[in-house]
């Protein structure tokens, strides 16, 4: 299980992530100066122990490495979310204050989510090409208004 991101381990990754291919020291150093005044020596040891964490995958490269990560920023959240949900002695009480916390915006990209989930493969088989569920929640779909702002299971009511 995944421990949070220190402030500049999670500064780095961003970088690496926002980028998404291999990248240099010199190249994040060179972008994190822009922001504040760091050491070549720092950043290059925190890359190193990322890499030794197991965030990042290296390869030589001439005289350097070249790193790149080895999952996404999306896995890294749910990682820390689900991390949170299990040590909750109420694991619903758990998820209904921090549905409770969420944006209206955030709430729709839930219900999104949990549709996606939830799809039946035979149903998927026989949508038309081009009406797969990002399409339908960007237009707005029958089952996103009839559900409304409580959610697929009245979880957020």
């Amino acid at each position: 299980m995944p421990r949070q991101l220190g402030e500049l381990e999670d500064a780095v990754m961003t970088r690496i992530w926002q980028w998404n291919r291999p990248v240099t020291v010199r190249e994040v150093l060179e972008d994190l100066q822009q922001e504040r005044s760091i050491a070549y020596t720092t950043v290059m040891t925190v890359m190193d122990n990322l890499h030794q964490k197991g965030w990042v995958r290296r390869e030589v490269e001439g005289r350097a490495y070249r790193y790149t990560a080895v999952s996404t920023r999306a896995a890294y959240s749910a990682a820390l979310m689900n991390e949170g949900w299990s040590k909750s002695d109420n694991p619903a009480a758990a998820l209904v204050a921090f549905f409770g916390m969420m944006s209206p915006e955030q709430r729709q990209a839930l219900r999104d989510a949990i549709r996606v989930v939830q799809r039946d493969p035979a149903e998927e088989a026989r949508e038309p090409e081009g009406e797969g569920p990002s399409q339908r929640a960007a237009e707005g779909s029958p089952e996103q208004d009839a559900e409304g702002a409580g959610g697929a299971d009245g979880a957020g009511r």
